[in-house]
């Protein structure tokens, strides 16, 4: 299987999230785990503002990515962390969204037109939710769109926690931006335009 992007997240010891690839290479993360709670907040697009990479990562439409999760920056807290790479309580879905922006590196992330490309959420034959199917290898994969334009985008994987969402505000959003330049579509995804 071909990876040309892979995109890391990480947690705290509350099992926050923050968004890493290698050395943040073509990544937005925060520089601390915090979650964002309201969904009006405009940390919700790209996570808590900390770093923003001036590269962009290159891959093709049809390409699957991957998005590595752990405990901290780098993997497990210590060793046997119980808690990496986020603390099984933390149930919810993985949702994966693009937007189209002229310039991945410098767009802001607000106000755009943001799109899901994929959702692991919860399976009722399983009883396991995008969380939980991580937490085995770290890992959560999404699809670019086989027929997506060429151009720039942000690409953001948000983990949903709905562990404290029984009251208001209470589900935690962890989400990063990775920036992307999306090469070519195939011809029969020219024809059906």
């Amino acid at each position: 299987m071909k990876f040309n992007a892979i995109i890391a997240l990480a947690a705290s010891a509350q099992a926050h999230s923050i968004f890493q690839q290698g050395h943040l290479v073509g990544l937005r993360a925060p520089t601390q785990p915090n979650t964002v709670y309201n969904v009006n907040d405009a940390q919700l697009a790209c996570g808590i503002y900390g770093t923003q990479s001036n590269q962009v990562i290159n891959v093709r439409a049809g390409d699957r990515i991957g998005a590595w999760w752990g405990h901290v920056i780098s993997g497990a807290q210590w060793s046997n962390d119980p808690d990496n790479p986020i603390a099984a309580s933390h149930k919810g879905p993985i949702s994966t969204y693009m937007a189209k922006v002229d310039n991945a590196a410098t767009a802001s992330a607000n106000g755009l037109r943001w799109f899901k490309i994929h959702e692991d959420s919860f399976n009722p034959s399983t009883g396991k939710w995008g969380v939980d199917n991580m937490i085995g290898g770290g890992w959560s994969y999404a699809n670019i769109p086989q027929c997506l334009a060429p151009g720039q985008y942000l690409l953001r994987q948000e983990l949903l926690a709905l562990h404290s969402a029984y009251g208001n505000m209470g589900a935690q959003f962890y989400q990063s931006c990775a920036q992307l330049n999306v090469a070519g579509w195939g011809v029969t995804c020219r024809r059906r335009r």
